[in-house]
């Protein structure tokens, strides 16, 4: 997607450790005409297939899943990463280890927002090593719900995740795949 492309190599940030920062437009403050313009990117992506919820993990992602959802008229559930009071009865829980913030996690989804019947499109904002999407396909899979496939924003492509992923026959649509970054010269070249 040029137009984000474009954003990337305007505003992005090259750290240390292989870490792209966007978070003046994508995960911290947000360009909701930019998410628009992906929302709409995903629904003709995924035009194909029948998708009745979106599944996402807070918090990065919760943004992008709702815009996503809007195009295609479904509802966003996202998978928590505590249990808090307000979460009751039966949940799914799977364990997921975070790239950015190197940590593992338990995240839980409440059986009443997922479960047969349901086809599911994951939405992330980054796919690095995939883990967090590990995670969710996992629990798409205890559920008994149809994992139909998962919309990326930004593709690490110089990471495993996104091989790892398609590998397992998950079908991964990114709108940007990064294929190399340069933190000294601040250079990002995307997969064509």
């Amino acid at each position: 997607m040029k137009e984000l492309k474009d954003r990337i190599r305007r505003d992005g940030i090259i750290r240390a450790g292989n870490v792209l920062k966007v978070d003046s437009f994508l995960n911290h403050q947000m360009d909701i005409q930019l998410f628009e313009a992906m929302g709409q990117e995903f629904r003709r992506r995924f035009s194909d297939v029948e998708i009745n919820k979106i599944l996402t993990i807070e918090a990065s992602g919760i943004g992008i899943a709702c815009v996503v959802a809007q195009s295609f008229r479904v509802p966003v559930v996202f998978a928590k990463k505590t249990q808090t009071k307000n979460i009751s009865g039966e949940v799914y829980t799977t364990k997921v280890e975070s790239y950015t913030h190197g940590r593992i996690y338990d995240v839980i989804v409440s059986k009443e927002f997922l479960g047969k019947g349901d086809k599911v499109l994951l939405i992330d904002d980054f796919l690095a090593n995939g883990k967090a999407l590990e995670g969710l396909a996992r629990l798409v899979k205890d559920s008994g719900a149809e994992l139909v496939g998962a919309g990326i924003v930004i593709e690490k492509g110089f990471q495993i995740g996104g091989q790892t992923l398609r590998a397992q026959g998950i079908r991964v649509e990114s709108l940007a795949i990064v294929d190399s970054m340069d933190e000294t010269t601040g250079e990002i070249v995307f997969c064509e």
